[in-house]
């Protein structure tokens, strides 16, 4: 079994947020410690702005305390992953972060649908 995804590599959390607008990922990765900007304020600017908050992000990091895990967690991040990275299982965690965004993504389109429906059930 073959995952084909597209990726786009980034050297900061600065470059992130200056392109996420035009990237739109499904499935954020995000180290810890980056420069210019950390993973964690990298994380939370990206849950607190309304565009981008329902896209999960997987927390990877060198760091394996359960404090590093719970600040990941709090920042608003979906999931953690420790380096070194099993791939085995990074695959897995993404295919599940894909799963939980196409249910999300789903819901905003039916939503959408219905607000159509009766705004054209009102002009009627």
């Amino acid at each position: 079994y073959r995952e084909n995804y597209n990726l786009t590599y980034l050297a900061s959390g600065k470059e992130a947020l200056s392109q996420i607008d035009e990237i739109q990922p499904d499935v954020i990765l995000l180290d810890l410690m980056m420069p210019q900007m950390d993973g964690l304020e990298t994380c939370q600017r990206i849950k607190s702005n309304q565009r981008w908050s329902h896209i999960p992000i997987i927390m990877v990091t060198a760091l394996s305390s359960k404090e590093d895990l719970a600040r990941s967690l709090d920042a608003g991040a979906d999931d953690f992953v420790s380096k070194p990275i099993n791939s085995i299982e990074l695959r897995a965690r993404v295919r599940s972060m894909l799963r939980i965004k196409l249910q999300y993504d789903a819901l905003v389109s039916t939503q959408r649908l219905r607000t159509l429906n009766l705004f054209n059930a009102f002009l009627s």
